[in-house]
């Protein structure tokens, strides 16, 4: 008789594998190629299964993602108390390190961009602009601002924030229409930047 918890070991197993295989297709075919059926065949699984570990494809890209930013996220932890320099310039240095890192593997953050429009996704799930990391990383740069008196205090810096996650998944629109890289992405919305931080800059 297999215990309850075997149970929940084998499924968190069966997860990983599904996951390691997602991530796989997903790097080489890219996501909208890669189907669940191939997923399960690299995986080792039925396609029934897959469907019980997650609802759809966009749930296991979900999930892909969120393990793969969570690593991103830790390094900006380590490196934002080193920036110096004005609000402006220490948001512009953040989003040049997004920048670089995303258009390592641009047409999956895509993906991850399209998902926060797909509104058949879970509550669980976290499509691009629902992590609350990253969203907390901006969040306390804009606070240090007000402390440091170049962030007006009675800003809406949650509004803030939402301005500049919508500018940068905006930008990506260069990488699809155009091919653009990093650096042509960084320039566009260094410039996005400046007029956002104008908006809330101290009037002291």
């Amino acid at each position: 008789m297999i215990t309850a918890g075997a149970r929940q070991t084998q499924k968190a197993a069966t997860r990983q594998k599904v996951l390691a295989a997602a991530r796989e297709l997903f790097a080489t075919q890219g996501y909208e190629a890669a189907t669940v059926r191939q997923i399960a065949l690299i995986a080792g699984v039925s396609v029934g299964t897959v469907f019980n570990a997650f609802p759809s494809k966009a749930e296991i890209l979900s999930e892909v993602m969120k393990e793969r930013l969570e690593g991103l996220y830790s390094e900006l932890d380590r490196v934002l108390p080193l920036l110096r320099g004005s609000t402006t310039d220490r948001l512009r240095s953040m989003f040049a390190f997004l920048f670089a890192f995303e258009t390592r593997h641009v047409h999956l953050f895509l993906a991850h961009i399209a998902l926060a429009f797909d509104w058949t996704l879970s509550a669980g799930a976290t499509p691009y602009g629902r992590n609350l990391h990253l969203q907390a990383l901006i969040l306390e740069c804009l606070e240090k601002g007000v402390s440091a008196g170049d962030v007006d205090p009675q800003a809406d810096l949650r509004g803030v924030v939402d301005l500049l996650l919508a500018a940068f998944a905006w930008t990506f629109r260069l990488a699809a229409w155009e091919g653009a890289g990093a650096d042509a992405m960084i320039s566009v919305m260094d410039q996005q930047i400046g007029v956002i931080c104008r908006g809330f800059q101290s009037r002291a």
